[in-house]
């Protein structure tokens, strides 16, 4: 089956050098192209599939000019099997009620977002971030985009994930929690809750972005094993890391 929109088409751009925030001493460049609202889907999955992510009506890949350490990573759901440090994760969170929600922006997720910022991220790139760009980041999405809440047994929300779907999968694009909990590992038992949904909807595979060798920041996605990860020769098996 032909896909709507004609890839030899798409208009890319690349942004100028900035300081790479995954490996001191490096610069990063980014080759980018937008979203189609009607094309937007079909789109986001091609390209998705060739080492793009998602940010907004934005799709983008590193183009640095002497480096290649970022590299697109996704689990393989089927062959997952949680170690005793994520089923103590699970066990510590089967209390939380999960909810899939409509990409709608609402204040109630915002609050929390900014309350991450704040704690993680300070100074970063979202660190300004009103409720308006928020809208913006979740509503205007031209692909298969959903939310996903988890709330205490209280109902008070305490962790997010944006996620998009896939032919083969999902993929996910940001997460954000209470900063208050730490001690329940809340990004990590996201990605396990997200692992357990694909399995049970017998999707193959959860992306999730992607991983920079040598980088403290991304260290926690190669935990998840099996996994792929891309490169020239298409998706190949990444060496198990023991949880």
């Amino acid at each position: 089956m032909s896909h709507p929109f004609d890839p030899n088409q798409l208009q890319f751009f690349l942004t100028i050098p900035a300081p790479c925030p995954y490996l001191p001493g490096r610069m990063e460049r980014k080759i980018f192209t937008q979203l189609d609202p009607l094309d937007g889907p079909h789109l986001n999955n091609y390209l998705t599939h060739a080492g793009f992510r998602r940010s907004q009506n934005v799709i983008y890949r590193p183009a640095c000019e002497t480096c290649r350490e970022c590299r697109s990573l996704r689990v393989r759901v089927g062959e997952f099997s949680s170690g005793r440090t994520f089923r103590r994760t699970l066990k510590r969170n089967a209390d939380l009620s999960v909810t899939l929600a409509p990409a709608i922006a609402r204040q109630e997720q915002f609050d929390l977002l900014s309350r991450y910022l704040d704690f993680r991220h300070p100074g970063g790139g979202m660190s300004d971030m009103d409720f308006t760009r928020y809208e913006m980041m979740v509503e205007e999405c031209a692909s298969e985009t959903e939310i996903v809440e988890y709330r205490d047994m209280d109902g008070v929300l305490i962790a997010c994930m944006l996620i998009d779907r896939l032919n083969d999968g999902l993929s996910l694009v940001y997460s954000f929690f209470d900063p208050d909990a730490s001690a329940r590992s809340l990004g990590n038992f996201m990605i396990l809750d997200q692992i357990e949904r694909s399995h049970a909807e017998g999707s193959p595979y959860l992306y999730l972005g992607y991983w920079v060798p040598g980088s403290p920041k991304m260290h926690y996605k190669s935990r998840f094993q099996p996994a792929e990860i891309l490169g020239h020769r298409g998706w190949t098996p990444m060496t198990p890391v023991t949880v």
